[in-house]
């Protein structure tokens, strides 16, 4: 049980940690508008980073269905809407997020247990 705790815990922060990074590093306000092509590299990014979490999940994990994976999506977008809903500005990163993270972590558990079946 403590392994899929920390599972989820270590792959959620993969996720909010390369977010926070991303900003960090472009100087972009993720609460700002910002132009089409930075929307664009961001949801690229974020997918990468989201399914990479949804893959770290498994291996810590090791478990042999989605459900902590749907898990790790709920509270991704859970975070999202709360943030959505308590802050002032833009809101494209947390409807992104929403709508194209959360899932996209889903991916993460689908390549890894495809992969462990096919062995």
């Amino acid at each position: 049980m403590l392994r899929k705790i920390l599972a989820v815990i270590v792959s959620y922060v993969v996720f909010a940690a390369s977010a926070v990074l991303l900003f960090n590093l472009t100087g972009e306000k993720p609460h700002a508008d910002t132009t089409i092509n930075f929307k664009i590299i961001t949801a690229v990014y974020g997918i990468f980073f989201s399914v990479l979490s949804g893959l770290i999940l498994q291996l810590i994990a090791r478990t042999k269905n989605l459900t902590l994976n749907f898990i790790l999506a709920f509270i991704m977008a859970a975070f999202a809407a709360v943030s959505l809903l308590t802050s002032d500005g833009s809101h494209w990163t947390q409807l992104f997020a929403i709508i194209i993270f959360a899932p996209a972590s889903l991916l993460g558990g689908i390549i890894y247990l495809k992969r462990k079946s096919a062995r």
